[in-house]
């Protein structure tokens, strides 16, 4: 028989299939569909930092970032008191989700500043979360900024509450870093058991008819699953920490990849949206009939063994495939 069975982070759960963070977690019923459908764990919406933070100075210094006045800063951000259900309210969905399902939650947090986040890691943890997710999400638009400053504020804040927390520590990045490898291992060094790969960032939008910038938010797609497939491909086996994929995955061959990359679970969340909370059995289905046609007796037998490390043309993954994939083109053009 196939065995799904995967290890996040310490974490012992029953397949790959995670529900990645999404409003699905703010009712208990879609979370309990989610559970019967087959997902084996599902990290929370975001606690975000504005909700925690948004009367203290350290927001007023991070909201003033490049622009001229913080009032109107603020005028970007919801009313801190209806935005989601508020941080107390946050910690009282995790005690619901504990006790109404048999899920592994995990906890997410989502800003940049230390601040209330290390209090709210613990409280986090204290309401019964199984894990913490740390969700860098932070737009530099300063000149004087440099990328040394801010990789060195995300390691002091993984610093700061890996030290006030027991539960494993999990780190959402984003692809933007200059040397992403060495700022992973920084990030684990620091004290993340896991990195979740990659933040997708929401941009801004124009409406032309009002003249003002507006959110923009579209669910992503399978063809968004290249990115973080390439760096969870290079990272496997380099860095003493779990691996998760997020963003593009749709199917269970979507997953396959994920897995044969080196990451120990594939995040959902698009799909879930799109399809409803019962699309999680179809695809842990395609999932299992995928490794059964392929002779994989296990999700251990087949972890990395697509990665960087394992293939037998390394290469693939840096700029060899960008001119193969150029000349590929050229042929079908010329």
């Amino acid at each position: 028989m196939t065995d799904l069975t995967t290890t996040y982070m310490g974490l012992k759960l029953a397949n790959p299939l995670v529900a990645s963070a999404s409003p699905m977690s703010k009712k208990i019923e879609n979370v309990k569909k989610l559970e019967d459908a087959g997902v084996s764990a599902i990290v929370m919406y975001s606690l975000f930092e504005e909700q925690i933070l948004h009367e203290s100075k350290e927001l007023d210094h991070y909201l003033s970032f490049g622009t001229d006045s913080f009032q109107e800063a603020m005028s970007f951000f919801p009313d801190m008191e209806k935005y989601n259900v508020g941080p107390e309210g946050y910690l009282s969905q995790i005690e619901s989700l504990k006790h109404g399902t048999n899920l592994p939650i995990i906890g997410s947090l989502n800003g940049i500043s230390s601040g209330g986040w290390v209090d709210y890691a613990r409280k986090i943890q204290d309401a019964g979360a199984d894990a913490l997710e740390l969700n860098f999400y932070y737009i530099p638009t300063q000149v004087n900024l440099t990328a040394d400053e801010l990789e060195k504020s995300y390691v002091r804040l993984v610093k700061d509450i890996r030290a006030a927390i027991k539960i494993p520590l999990g780190v959402k990045l984003s692809a933007s870093f200059t040397s992403l490898p060495n700022f992973a291992a920084d990030v684990v060094k620091a004290g993340a058991d896991g990195l979740v790969l990659f933040n997708r960032f929401i941009q801004p939008d124009f409406d032309l008819e009002h003249m003002a910038v507006i959110p923009a938010l579209s669910l992503s797609t399978s063809a968004e699953l290249i990115l973080p497939l390439r760096w969870v491909a290079i990272l496997y086996g380099r860095i003493n920490a779990s691996l998760a994929l997020t963003g593009g995955v749709h199917t269970g061959v979507d997953m396959v990849k994920a897995t044969l990359a080196g990451a120990s679970i594939s995040m959902v969340a698009s799909e879930f949206v799109e399809k409803g909370p019962g699309r999680a059995a179809g695809i842990l289905s395609e999932y299992s009939q995928w490794m059964a046609e392929h002779e994989y007796e296990s999700v251990t037998e087949m972890l990395g063994a697509m990665s960087q490390k394992a293939v037998s043309d390394p290469a693939a993954f840096e700029r060899g495939n960008y001119m193969k994939a150029l000349q590929t083109y050229n042929n079908r053009i010329y």
